[in-house]
């Protein structure tokens, strides 16, 4: 599905300003995203909320207006570019350890509880039974609950199933592969065939922008417990193909258009 403003917005700061120490003039933003359809009042629509929900911040140079990465914008950035370039969709190097939360909260702590379920999922963590969630590999859960406040409610366990356990039946019952696989199948719908986009800068923001969508709630299943022809396997190689063939046009063209100044605060 294609992104909205704000996510195509960050695309662009985090492939061209992100740890660069520059700010970007709002007129070059603006070009770029008219590239894949969004207005200029959109764009400095986005622009007026992001630095009103603290993800960027103004830098006027004479008569323009430069934005500049705040050091919260820059660690979502660099979170989602170790998301993507980094640890990838494919788990095949499982080790066969899992983490396992149990949790027991009283009834009326309804927010408590979604808010730790929210966080578990972002986690990649999957509900098994009750109050028992688990993740594959070793996750630092117990942050998690004490962010939240709640370990005097919660223990955190790192084990490997046993020879008898049905582990491909344990990750159907904790995680929505369905709903997990049609998100890459989407992506490869949209991909495989012609770029939704001619311009060079625009398929690879709206590319990048797209994958992220597909594997940031990915929990990273170990692929071996996946059902067979698992689309992820396929999605990811497409999307490493297209990202390098993208690289070089998408920032020589970028380097035209991108009218960047330097930060008078670092990130």
């Amino acid at each position: 599905m294609p992104s909205n403003p704000q996510t195509l917005m960050l695309m662009l700061l985090g492939d061209f300003v992100l740890d660069r120490d520059v700010c970007v003039f709002s007129g070059s933003v603006i070009d770029v995203l008219d590239r894949l359809g969004i207005s200029s009042h959109a764009t400095r629509s986005t622009l007026t909320r992001m630095v009103n929900r603290g993800l960027l911040r103004r830098q006027r140079d004479g008569r323009k207006m430069y934005f500049g990465l705040t050091p919260r914008a820059a660690e979502i950035l660099r979170d989602g570019r170790a998301r993507i370039w980094e640890t990838g969709a494919v788990n095949d190097r499982w080790d066969g350890t899992w983490t396992l939360l149990c949790f027991s909260l009283p009834e009326s702590w309804q927010r408590q509880r979604h808010d730790l379920r929210s966080q578990l999922a972002w986690s990649g963590f999957g509900p098994l039974q009750g109050g028992l969630w688990i993740a594959p590999g070793v996750v630092p859960a117990q942050d998690i609950v004490d962010g939240l406040g709640l370990s005097a409610h919660a223990r955190v366990f790192h084990a490997r199933a046993a020879d008898l356990t049905d582990i491909g039946q344990m990750v159907s019952d904790a995680y929505d592969l369905a709903g997990l696989a049609a998100r890459y199948q989407e992506f490869l719908d949209r991909w495989e065939g012609p770029a939704p986009y001619s311009d060079p800068l625009a398929a690879r923001l709206s590319l990048i922008a797209e994958w992220l969508g597909a594997i940031r709630r990915d929990p990273r299943l170990p692929v071996e417990h996946l059902p067979v022809g698992w689309p992820a396997v396929r999605a990811q190689k497409l999307f490493r193909d297209l990202d390098a063939a993208s690289l070089s046009p998408a920032r020589a063209l970028a380097a035209g258009l991108l009218d960047l100044t330097p930060s008078a605060v670092r990130d």
